[in-house]
């Protein structure tokens, strides 16, 4: 009998390859489980990387808070700074290293950028880097700080945090938070209250989004939003700025030019005053003005501080500073009156104007007027003088009533604010007598993160206005 052996072989062969792929799969796969072991490891160290650089910008942000004007991390040497970041377990487990840029304006730091990089120990070249701006909050995050008692009319639509100090009558549409810093107020008929309420809750009135109201909320301290003008004159004078001293006449008209400059005249006559025995009739009207030239505003101080009352209109370019103040005449505090349309040539454009005393709107402006900015009215209030067209020439009848006034920005007003007015016939009962139609408000979202040089602030302490990654 023969016995063949070619069977054993060819078996031999399949156990040879099936074990060779077998083999092949199996060092495969460990080669997946260390590849993704690896990968893991590395994701790790870059989450904890990142995490190291996060704790760089909040160390930097307890700094600011107690050595607000140090950029040097106590060292007065220049950066990057690279400190041991600490486990309370572990122990030091990596370093973030630091570097600062600051925007500065006459001086003054408005807002401090910091790029913050972080690793591990385990793996020192994964790197991960995180950067933030620091500022201190203004009154810009918010539509109206007022410090009285105000009435929001059911005409008014307001977008943004409304707060007044004072008792709040909300007629109005709001779609934020609506504080008052009194826990009760006397609301009479000056706040279309009749009878009177003298226990009325800290925000009443008609006007839908109740959630949103609160009281008594923390007030605003108005004192420390008032801006130390003595210092913005010195700036304008010795810092880089633009001063104007009085003009000896009535004052002066700026108008606003979008190739960052402004023209200026004096204003030699106002027209007559309107006759009348009701209170706000001064007209606010330029009779006469005498071009005196057009003056650059430097990029560096965009400040222009004048010593005198002033008209203000035109188109803003980058940011800007404008005040009406006389901080060495005891008992004379300037106004400015908003004296035409005030709009941005860009998404980079935000304007600061500020009166020593009142901040009101003009006569003959537009039908519908446009105003962007944060104004502040520091010793006396925002609105528009009552008008009486019977004590007006019938020529300027015309500018008794007008349809509407549209503000993007801020209002800030120590007094209450008022820009229309209702009377009362006994053959019409109450009706709209004066001012403006409908008023419309919306804060700029824009100038939260990049408010206009020497804003008044709501706090001194430093908080995120930026934060992202760094490819």
């Amino acid at each position: 009998m023969r016995i063949s052996h070619h069977n054993k072989g060819a078996l031999l062969i399949l156990v040879l390859i099936f074990g060779a792929i077998f083999l092949t799969l199996i060092v495969g796969f460990m080669r997946v489980v260390l590849i993704q072991v690896t990968v893991q490891k590395e994701m790790t160290h870059s989450a904890q990387a990142r995490e190291i650089a996060e704790a760089g910008l909040d160390y930097y942000k307890w700094r600011l808070a107690h050595y607000p004007d140090d950029l040097q991390n106590g060292t007065n040497a220049p950066g990057p700074y690279v400190m041991v970041y600490e486990d309370p377990e572990l122990g030091p487990v990596g370093e973030f290293s630091l570097e600062f840029a600051s925007t500065t304006y006459c001086g003054d730091v408005s807002s401090i950028e910091i790029t913050s990089t972080g690793h591990t120990y385990g793996n020192p070249d994964v790197k991960r880097t995180v950067y933030g701006r620091y500022a201190r909050p203004t009154v810009a995050e918010y539509a109206y700080i007022i410090n009285s008692n105000v009435w929001a009319g059911d005409d008014r639509t307001i977008i943004g945090p409304y707060h007044s100090n004072g008792g709040i009558r909300m007629d109005g549409v709001n779609n934020s938070i609506v504080t008052s810093g009194q826990e009760t107020w006397k609301c009479d008929s000056n706040y279309g209250c009749s009878p009177t309420k003298h226990n009325a809750n800290g925000v009443i009135g008609d006007g839908p989004n109740h959630d949103l109201w609160s009281f008594p909320s923390t007030p605003i301290n108005f004192t420390g939003l008032t801006v130390d003008l003595a210092n913005m004159q010195d700036k304008a004078k010795n810092g880089g700025g633009v001063y104007i001293p009085p003009s000896g006449k009535q004052g002066y008209k700026i108008v606003l030019k979008s190739n960052g400059t402004f023209d200026l005249y004096v204003v030699n006559k106002k027209d007559n005053e309107p006759q009348g025995n009701a209170w706000g009739y001064r007209l606010n009207k330029i009779k006469n003005a005498k071009y005196e030239g057009n003056y650059n505003i430097s990029a560096s101080c965009p400040l222009v501080f004048v010593e005198d009352m002033v008209w203000l209109e035109g188109e803003v370019s980058g940011l800007v500073t404008i005040a009406a103040a006389d901080v060495d005449t005891v008992g004379s505090d300037p106004s400015m009156i908003l004296n035409n349309n005030i709009t941005y040539s860009s998404d980079e454009a935000g304007l600061l104007a500020i009166a020593e005393y009142d901040m009101l709107v003009g006569f003959d402006v537009p039908n519908n007027m446009e105003l962007e900015g944060i104004f502040v009215a520091q010793n006396g209030h925002f609105g528009r003088n009552f008008y009486n067209a019977n004590d007006l020439p019938s020529a300027w009848d015309q500018y008794v009533k007008r349809n509407s006034l549209t503000i993007n920005g801020t209002i800030v007003s120590n007094g209450s604010v008022g820009t229309k007015w209702i009377c009362y016939a006994w053959w019409l009962g109450e009706h709209y007598c004066s001012g403006f139609e409908t008023r419309f408000n919306s804060y700029d979202r824009n100038l939260v993160d990049n408010p206009p040089p020497l804003a008044p602030r709501t706090s001194d302490d430093f908080k995120f206005v930026e934060w992202l990654e760094v490819e």
